[in-house]
């Protein structure tokens, strides 16, 4: 059985089943049935047109779950509406259906688990697992976005850019479970760039491709955090960093610059690098002042200051991350960096240990709280004899 082939038919069989007038909820119920029926029949009776027979079957079950909820007029309509089965005009609908799970009366998290339910072709069960959530759970979560959508149709322009943000929303999540949601959005986005030739969805793919490139190397045998600085960039996935940069790329030559392409030329910047040292943080700097402009995000800002730390000193950066809300996420752990860098192992240690206490995931605290304690080791060496020579090999408090 070709789960990537049914995967890849699901969001088109329930926008056929949307236009010819079921409405999201009951559509998508029936293509889940057919797809069942799929993985029963299909290894003895493999069709010759998979994608019609998925649209023949689904319109049947649907069909019959209407017939035995609806009223004898409404059955009957339904019933004469029942096109002959046979091979569907290959029209790919996906659009629409990323446009409707995208929809703005819906919750962040209820979009993306729409999305990879009707879009990714992904069951409850797996969704609940990347998750982390009880299917039970997901099941409601699920059945209430089909429900808040269900009166939506096809019939208006959707919104590309709430699109793009789920599916982003999708690709930071990672991989739990036995669900690749990181591989998974690269895949919903691959098709969408394909389907809009849009510069920022050719933008959000380059920079999944370029953050993917390195997850291999981002943490440890036990699953620790490794810092950019700190990976081996031998393990870097150098024909996704090569395809990313020729997406953004061809991307930029278009002159319509936006966020995403913003955010991927700043990650093209450090796959360039062979090393730490070798990152060119002038530029860095540069694209963050872009995707400031684009954005006003207090996110860029902050990671701007990181960025003209390493460009113009950590004083620089240090005065430009005082102009920043200090609740704002990692401000403390940013700080931290800076003030190691700037020859203050004692506040860094500080900081590190209370940006610790706040971390919002376990892989976060522990590396932070592993920062604290180097540096307060690095601290009571110096006290016992440990020399400045010592304390500059192992990276403690010396600016670079």
């Amino acid at each position: 059985m070709d789960q990537v082939l049914l995967r890849t038919l699901t969001p088109t069989v329930i926008t056929v089943l949307v236009r010819r007038g079921a409405d999201f909820a009951a559509a998508e119920d029936a293509v889940q049935e057919a797809l069942i029926e799929a993985v029963r029949r299909w290894p003895d009776e493999p069709p010759r047109d998979p994608r019609g027979w998925l649209i023949t079957v689904a319109w049947r079950k649907f069909l019959d779950a209407t017939r035995a909820d609806a009223s004898r007029r409404q059955r009957e309509e339904l019933a004469d509406a029942e096109p002959d089965a046979g091979p569907v005009a290959a029209v790919d609908d996906t659009l629409q259906l990323y446009f409707l799970c995208a929809h703005p009366a819906l919750t962040p998290a209820s979009a993306v688990a729409l999305t990879l339910r009707a879009v990714g072709g992904l069951t409850t069960r797996q969704i609940a697992e990347a998750y982390l959530v009880p299917e039970a759970t997901m099941a409601q979560r699920i059945s209430r976005a089909k429900r808040t959508v269900s009166d939506a149709r096809f019939n208006r322009p959707g919104d590309l850019a709430t699109v793009l943000r789920v599916l982003y929303l999708v690709f930071n999540e990672g991989y739990s479970g036995e669900v690749d949601l990181a591989a998974e959005a690269i895949r919903l986005t691959r098709r969408l760039a394909l389907m809009t030739h849009d510069e920022e969805t050719a933008g959000l793919l380059a920079l999944m491709l370029l953050h993917h490139a390195r997850r291999s190397a981002r943490t440890g045998p036990d699953g620790s955090l490794i810092p950019l600085a700190e990976q081996d960039r031998t393990r870097w996935n150098t024909r996704l960093i090569a395809e990313g940069v020729d997406i953004l790329q061809a991307a930029l030559a278009r002159d319509r610059l936006g966020e995403y392409q913003s955010q991927a030329a700043i990650a093209a910047l450090h796959a360039d690098a062979r090393s730490a040292a070798e990152t060119d943080w002038v530029q860095i700097v540069e694209w963050y002042d872009e995707l400031i402009r684009l954005t006003d995000s207090p996110v860029a800002r902050l990671n701007r200051a990181v960025a003209l730390g390493e460009a113009d000193g950590a004083r620089a950066g240090l005065a430009a991350l005082s102009t920043l809300d200090p609740a704002l996420p990692r401000h403390t752990a940013a700080a931290a960096y800076l003030h190691e860098r700037d020859g203050n192992p004692g506040t860094a240690a500080r900081l590190y240990a209370e940006a610790a206490r706040s971390a919002s995931n376990t892989a976060e605290r522990d590396h932070l709280t592993r920062q604290a304690a180097r540096l307060n080791a690095l601290m009571r060496g110096s006290v016992v004899g440990e020399s400045p020579a010592d304390r500059t090999e192992h990276g403690g408090g010396q600016s670079k």
